[in-house]
């Protein structure tokens, strides 16, 4: 049986703990509003200009530009965005999984082949591929020590231009979708080559634009700020995700820290308890000792 002091020592621990488990909630709880806030007003608009151009490429009016040209997958790019902190449950280890599920089973050729590079947007994603000597492009991982649209946006240039240089023929992006907080959805998309609508989704004969200037400044313009404003998208779910998790994942510890303490101050008056018996019973063996002489 542990001693008084030991176990005292440990419910003050345990206290502590939970104190700062409680705070951390109290942060995230914060941070959570704002950032569920601004990926519920960006949703609309980015689904929106994704079903365009998706319903161009569907329509075949626009299959010979650069950002719905399929190509032979020969080089892949996996865009992974993770979070900078840990503390939030399996929010971490769930995207990481996925990515390096889709390197080792669909992707498996072309990362035999030396032609698989990770872009990690993130610190966890950063750490965890490069200490397991992936090809990476690793300028970007800091993006959310200042999530901004610019930041992402020279993210997404950078995607474009990569793309449209031939130096990658697919581009998929692995994040958290925001669900609500007790819930994230593991998300894999292709950010380019833009992915057509299924047949099912949408009747082509009928999607019929008419392109005010033209079709090339429509193209041109509008095409890589869609694409930027996707990954931007992107971003901001894993953000409020993340918040989400680690919301859950605090509130998780709070309770069992309470719990803890239960257990820890049941095991301290019986500790007590059974030393002031002790005491008693030396007192009272004391007493029969000096009668008896």
């Amino acid at each position: 049986m542990p001693s008084l002091k030991e176990v005292k020592s440990r419910i003050a621990s345990v206290i502590s703990t939970q104190q700062i488990t409680k705070a951390m909630k109290m942060v995230a709880a914060a941070k959570l509003r704002k950032s569920q806030e601004r990926i519920t007003q960006m949703r609309p608009f980015a689904q929106k200009l994704t079903g365009l151009f998706q319903n161009l490429s569907a329509a075949g009016q626009d299959e010979q530009s650069w950002y719905s040209k399929q190509r032979p997958v020969e080089s892949v790019l996996l865009v992974v965005v993770s979070s900078d902190r840990g503390l939030c449950g399996s929010f971490n280890s769930t995207v990481i999984k996925a990515a390096s599920k889709l390197a080792s089973e669909k992707y498996s050729v072309q990362s035999a082949n030396d032609k698989l590079t990770i872009l990690p947007l993130g610190k966890k994603a950063f750490e965890f591929f490069s200490k397991r000597n992936y090809k990476m492009e690793s300028s970007f991982w800091n993006i959310f020590q200042s999530l901004s649209y610019d930041g992402v946006a020279q993210a997404g240039e950078f995607l474009i231009d990569e793309f449209k240089a031939g130096r990658y023929d697919r581009i998929e992006i692995v994040y958290n979708e925001f669900k609500n907080v007790a819930t994230q959805i593991l998300r894999t998309e292709q950010f380019l080559p833009v992915l057509p609508l299924a047949k099912e989704n949408t009747k082509q004969a009928e999607v019929d634009y008419i392109y005010l200037p033209n079709q090339h400044e429509i193209v041109t313009g509008l095409v890589p700020k869609a694409l930027k404003i996707q990954l931007y998208k992107a971003v901001l779910d894993s953000s409020a995700a993340e918040n989400g998790a680690r919301m859950t994942a605090m509130d998780k510890a709070t309770e069992n820290a309470g719990e803890l303490l239960k257990d820890l101050k049941l095991s301290y008056n019986r500790t007590r308890q059974a030393a002031i018996t002790k005491e008693i019973l030396e007192i009272v063996a004391g007493a029969e000792a000096l009668k008896a002489s």
